[in-house]
């Protein structure tokens, strides 16, 4: 089983290997969660918007990670209310 530090390694691992053409960086974990009675690791991460565009703005997504395997099932935007 991944501990919470592992979880949050392999969502960035993964979220730096479908952005690496686009050089993101500060990106930052943000918040972490326990879903499905511990199956899951919900990890949110954030990263600054283009400065041009909005500056001072972050976007977040958050990545489904599975506790025993450490393989990323899913990633979805994060909306802030």
């Amino acid at each position: 089983m991944l501990d919470v530090k592992e979880a949050a390694q392999r969502a960035s691992e993964y979220f730096a290997g479908l952005y690496a053409e686009q050089s993101l960086s500060d990106v930052r974990l943000e918040e972490v969660e326990q879903a499905a009675h511990g199956k899951y690791w919900l990890i949110t991460l954030s990263y600054p918007v283009l400065p041009h565009f909005n500056l001072g703005k972050k976007e977040y997504k958050v990545f489904k990670v599975d506790a025993k395997t450490g393989e990323v099932k899913s990633m979805k935007i994060r909306k802030l209310n």
